[in-house]
């Protein structure tokens, strides 16, 4: 019953950052949003989610696990509800980055509470197996049930929605989840929360501008400053009594792997369905509903090829799953490159979904487990909070890179209202869908690299036992 709360919890976490995307057309026209508000709603998410994981991860650590995963989760409802009576862009833009800031909480702790309650074996692999399932489907799901939601009622409850998926989390966690907590007196790296912070927001936002031009003085101010402030992070953090991410996680050779392989899968899961989600309703004039249950095989190759990357990974260990899987999704991705304005979704989207889906599973089911491999007790909530914000950062640098990607690639055929026609727009949907492709390809050719035989394999007790003296 755990892990079914906690999955619950990851499922509401990486739902919600896909959920408004199919909603984004009904509430740009509602709201009158600019064509940059619209990314922003997607985008402050998933930067407040990602910038504050890692100071989320030690709250949860030294405040108590429980106590943050429940407080995460009431702060999670509250936000989704002003976002769901917001009366403008601005504050539904500051509604999401607050729904980004309590996610910061609850994901860290809710990973956390899983490593420390499934420590090894066989039954590690199984929670883990289910976890990343989750969150493997989450994204494609939120598509779908976005969809349904505007559809039928209307785009709001896209964020109402949560509060729902809150009450039962709260109430399973009191109930079913054991709380604990790391001893010894709490200390926050308040210098590392502000350089990783001012980081990662002036590295996105200066990608969000290179979709005016990379050569801009402000683009390249921008990405310059995000840049420097990460370097000072990592510098802040060798100096540290309590660093907020201590080197010693990402150094490994094995996690760091894991780690950028989840950031270039958060830019397509994050990214890349924002393109899709447009193709579908501007291009092929499919009604919200439509496009999320055109997005449902997505979700059920996902779900269908979980068992058996799940078995794979019992018998042959993660490494074949994350050399193959980021491959298959790249094929996928470069399938999705062909799309034309007079193209057939059965023909040109179709295919390319459930290829993408089969090769989520392989990337997914042993991410979040290799991600933690080896990890220390005291460590588990930093480690979790790092694994996830890799997601995280990864989509909202990700969809920054492909919107500005596209912006260069659009026709210059226009509509008679002077909208760019679907012939222009698809050219940038191609481009954008190559570019995330090429990062897929990159991230197994890292996992070729860096990962060896059963690297990281937690049913294996000597690797387990290999990985914790390596960390020690």
């Amino acid at each position: 019953m755990g892990l079914i709360v906690l999955s619950l919890t990851q499922l509401i976490v990486v739902l919600d950052g896909t959920i408004v995307t199919i909603a984004l057309p009904d509430a740009q026209q509602d709201l009158g949003l600019t064509d940059g508000q619209r990314q922003w709603v997607v985008t402050a998410y998933a930067l407040a989610f990602g910038a504050l994981l890692l100071i989320g991860g030690r709250v949860a650590d030294y405040w108590g696990r429980k106590k943050a995963f429940i407080v995460g989760l009431v702060g999670f409802g509250l936000a989704s509800f002003l976002g769901g009576i917001a009366p403008n862009g601005a504050d539904l833009i500051l509604a999401r980055a607050l729904q980004g800031l309590f996610a910061a909480l609850l994901a860290p702790s809710s990973l956390a509470l899983l490593t420390v309650s499934f420590p090894s074996g066989r039954e590690r692999n199984t929670a883990f197996a289910v976890f990343g399932s989750v969150a493997g489907a989450g994204s494609a799901l939120g598509l779908v049930l976005g969809g349904l939601l505007t559809e039928l009622a209307n785009w709001r409850w896209c964020l109402f929605v949560n509060i729902f998926f809150v009450a039962a989390g709260i109430i399973g966690g009191i109930f079913f989840i054991t709380g604990s907590k790391t001893e010894g007196k709490s200390r926050y790296d308040l210098w590392g929360v502000i350089t990783v912070t001012l980081g990662l927001g002036a590295l996105v936002y200066g990608f969000t501008l290179a979709e005016k031009g990379w050569t801009r003085l402000d683009t390249l101010g921008f990405l310059a400053l995000g840049i420097g402030f990460l370097v000072m992070f990592v510098w802040v953090q060798t100096r540290a009594t309590s660093p907020l991410l201590p080197l010693r996680i990402i150094r490994h050779r094995v996690r760091g792997s894991a780690f950028f392989i989840q950031a270039v899968a958060g830019s397509v899961a994050i990214g890349g369905t924002v393109f899709m989600s447009y193709h579908l309703q501007v291009v092929l004039m499919m009604s919200p509903l439509q496009a999320g249950l055109a997005s449902l095989p997505f979700t059920l190759s996902t779900l269908s090829a979980a068992p058996l990357a799940t078995k794979a990974l019992q018998r042959y260990g993660p490494r074949p799953l994350l050399v193959t899987g980021p491959l298959i999704v790249a094929l996928g991705l470069l399938h999705l490159s062909g799309i034309t304005a007079t193209g057939t979704y059965l023909q040109q989207v179709l295919p390319g979904f459930i290829i993408i889906g089969i090769g989520m599973a392989a990337v997914y089911v042993p991410l979040q487990n290799l991600a933690l491999a080896g990890v220390a007790a005291q460590d588990s909530g930093v480690a979790g909070a790092a694994s996830t914000s890799m997601m995280q950062i990864g989509g909202s640098v990700g969809l920054s890179v492909f919107t500005a990607v596209a912006a260069a690639s659009y026709g210059t055929v226009l509509l008679a209202d002077g909208a760019l026609a679907p012939a222009s727009l698809t050219q940038g949907y191609s481009a954008a869908f190559i570019a995330a492709a090429a990062g897929m390809a990159l991230a197994g050719a890292v996992a070729a690299a860096f990962l060896r035989g059963r690297d990281g394999n937690p049913g294996n007790p000597k690797t387990e036992q290999k990985e914790a003296m390596e960390v020690g």
